[in-house]
């Protein structure tokens, strides 16, 4: 009995040390880098050595969803206008005041901001997820900051006219902010990946929902609030472009933003924040 148990235990070490060897061989005979595996020497089932075999892995890749929703994307950039105005006609009406001209209309392009705040957007599988429809719903807010803080709006009718009292004014906007659905069709050239590159086309509609001059002079604030006349309604060509972790957006509207007295079309170019 004593003697069958040493054989079974020298058995087992032998068998032990048989499948370390074949596991360090099969370690030895396999490296892995990355993404990729290489089977360096192996037989086929002929018993015959075969070429090393080399296996990608797709792990690293995300499987793309048919419709993906980015919740509150930001923007930050700025806001400009192209300013076609004939002010000899826009005086004579009265819509604005004498001494009023592109000169003292001019934006402060530092200080003249756009600022968008995104719900949602959505993008939706068209083509292998390289051509894909983008669409959202968000708040476009437009901050003009005029060259001549002497700027004063009226309503009532509107008119636009320089005080010499808001010469030293600490801070003299005028806002102009929308509802606004965007349409665009997205070209994404690295599909499974989160920050990939790509662009997007397309347009967007906006409702005005609120216009104002704001005041700042010294202690005192004074909010003035109409509509000034503007267009209810801005289509705008829109825009963006993807370039891995950075995002850069921009519109360039269709149609003046006033109803009346003025000739403005108004443009935005920025950032955008978003994970996709």
């Amino acid at each position: 009995m004593k003697r069958l148990l040493l054989a079974m235990i020298a058995l087992s070490g032998a068998m032990f040390s048989m499948a370390q060897d074949s596991t360090a061989k099969d370690k030895s005979d396999t490296i892995k880098i990355g993404g990729m595996i290489i089977i360096k020497d192996h037989k086929g089932d002929d018993g015959e050595k075969k070429k090393p075999d080399i296996t990608i892995s797709n792990h690293h890749k995300k499987k793309s969803s048919n419709v993906s929703t980015n919740w509150w994307i930001f923007d930050v950039g700025f806001a400009n206008l192209k300013d076609e105005t004939n002010y000899a006609a826009a005086q004579s009406s009265g819509f604005v005041g004498a001494g009023v001209g592109k000169d003292q209309l001019d934006l402060r392009t530092g200080k003249s901001v756009n600022v968008n705040i995104w719900m949602f957007m959505q993008k939706l599988n068209m083509i292998k997820h390289v051509v894909n429809l983008k669409y959202g719903l968000g708040l476009e807010l437009n901050n003009y900051r005029f060259d001549d803080e002497r700027i004063r709006f009226s309503k009532n009718p509107t008119k636009i006219s320089l005080d010499d009292n808001l010469k030293n004014a600490d801070k003299n906007k005028f806002a102009a902010d929308y509802i606004t659905v965007p349409m665009m069709l997205n070209f994404n050239l690295t599909p499974g990946r989160e920050k990939g590159f790509g662009f997007s086309a397309g347009v967007s509609a906006g409702f005005l929902y609120d216009a104002r001059q704001k005041i700042k002079d010294g202690g005192d604030k004074k909010k003035l609030h109409d509509d000034f006349d503007l267009e209810k309604w801005k289509l705008s060509y829109i825009g963006e472009l993807n370039l891995g972790p950075v995002r850069l957006y921009g519109s360039y509207a269709m149609n003046n933003m006033w109803s009346k007295g003025l000739d403005q079309t108004p443009y935005n170019v920025g950032i955008r924040f978003s994970h996709w």
